[in-house]
């Protein structure tokens, strides 16, 4: 294992990896841990030669940057689902690209992963770190689709989990928890709420907690994401990247993954980093805004629920992210959203949920405002399948046409309905 030990993202103090477990001692949850990696000898070890090389298509091929141990990784080997995260489709979007005047658009589809959503990455990553200490049972709060991952990859493992999510949560996602065989329990609240019940629930039962950020091998599993785009690129990046923002994690997990490739040579650069935030989940759209630090957290209202969230808990290395690339946040309405699902699924195929809609909204709007140039090559992360949120891409949509059986009727009635 390459990993080295820990960074707080807060006050820059470093530990070892056995001394610390979550997140850094002096500054509590808002000390957020990055794990730090020895390149030197990584690039002993891969290169991208090796890369191209290698058998397997998903995220394990990235062995060497991934905080567990050769014995840990060699449990993924017959663990179900667990084998095939990772490694989805980046579709080229040629219409797309011609409508808004782009030289290049693609979409990063993670609705492809096993349990249909990105979160499988952080999941698998984290089940496994559970598994390798010996934990009883791993716990996460979650909106919906972190949970549905972890209960995935929690049963690939035969590790017991336990959910906990907001009442409001789709019911699909908890359909999918459920089937899973993971103990789940409705928190009558927001997801920050339940977020704090977790680490509640995990200190007295001695659980393994996965929270977003809290638990900082989340963003490493959130990172391979970065590698997969550099590979399907053949070796470049995109000039800018769109992405949904809740918790902020999967766009430090981006980032994180691209400063790796720098750190190692491969790249010279990461791409410009785009927030995308619902505007009633927009916490840390306001703080990048206003050249915050600091967020102010306010009650979320959207119905993109994989983002609504109210305290990002990734919020100092998101809005570093942003700000380092160069890059900006931006917030779109819910109308927005639920026409960029229908725009996207009608250009390009891909079915994605109100969240993942968010980054497509915050790139057209992008382009309306000018902050995008004509010649520059754009990667769209799809985060979640629209399958988890009928009723939303319903309200998107509107309903089907209903006629008779009999065919004389019938074709009457579709004759009307097809003019």
């Amino acid at each position: 294992m390459f990993a080295t030990g820990f960074r707080c993202g807060r006050c820059g103090a470093t530990y070892e990896l056995d001394e610390v477990r979550y997140v850094c001692p002096r500054d509590g949850a808002e000390g957020t841990l990055d794990v730090l990696y020895d390149y030197e000898r990584i690039r002993a070890t891969l290169s991208p030669d090796r890369l191209r090389d290698h058998p397997s298509r998903s995220i394990w091929r990235y062995a060497p940057l991934l905080p567990l141990r050769p014995e840990t990784l060699k449990r993924v080997e017959g663990a179900g689902t667990l084998q095939a995260v990772g490694w989805t489709p980046l579709y080229r979007a040629e219409r797309t690209a011609r409508r808004l005047r782009l030289r290049a658009v693609y979409i990063k589809d993670d609705g492809r992963n096993p349990t249909a959503s990105f979160k499988d990455r952080a999941s698998a990553v984290a089940a496994l770190k559970a598994s390798e200490e010996g934990a009883s049972a791993i716990t996460t709060a979650s909106s919906g689709n972190a949970a549905a991952a972890l209960a995935g990859m929690a049963a690939a493992l035969n590790l017991p989990a336990i959910i906990f999510v907001p009442h409001t949560a789709p019911e699909a996602k908890v359909a999918q928890l459920l089937i899973y065989g993971a103990r789940v329990f409705l928190v009558e609240g927001t997801y920050d709420e339940a977020f704090d019940l977790t680490l509640a629930a995990a200190e007295a039962f001695g659980w393994y907690c996965r929270n977003t950020a809290y638990n900082p091998f989340t963003r490493e599993g959130k990172k391979t994401a970065a590698y997969e785009i550099w590979e399907q690129l053949e070796g470049q990046v995109p000039d800018r990247l769109f992405i949904p923002v809740g918790d902020g994690n999967i766009l430090s997990g981006l980032w994180k993954g691209f400063r790796d490739l720098v750190a190692l040579g491969w790249i010279e650069r990461p791409p410009i980093l785009m927030g995308v935030q619902a505007e009633g989940a927009a916490v840390l759209a306001r703080a990048w805004a206003e050249g915050r630090e600091e967020i102010q957290p306010e009650p979320p209202h959207t119905i993109a629920d994989s983002i609504a969230v109210g305290r990002p808990r990734d919020a100092r290395f998101a809005l570093r992210a942003v700000r380092e690339t160069g890059g900006a946040f931006l917030t779109v309405t819910d109308d927005e959203i639920l026409t960029a699902m229908r725009t996207l699924a009608r250009e390009v195929g891909v079915f994605a949920e109100p969240a993942a809609a968010a980054a497509f909204a915050g790139l057209e709007k992008a382009v309306r405002e000018g902050q995008i140039g004509e010649e520059e090559t754009v990667v769209v992360m799809i985060t979640g399948n629209g399958l988890k949120d009928i009723p939303s891409a319903m309200r998107a949509v509107g309903g089907a046409h209903r006629i008779p059986a009999e065919i004389p009727m019938a074709l009457q009635q579709l004759k009307g309905a097809l003019r």
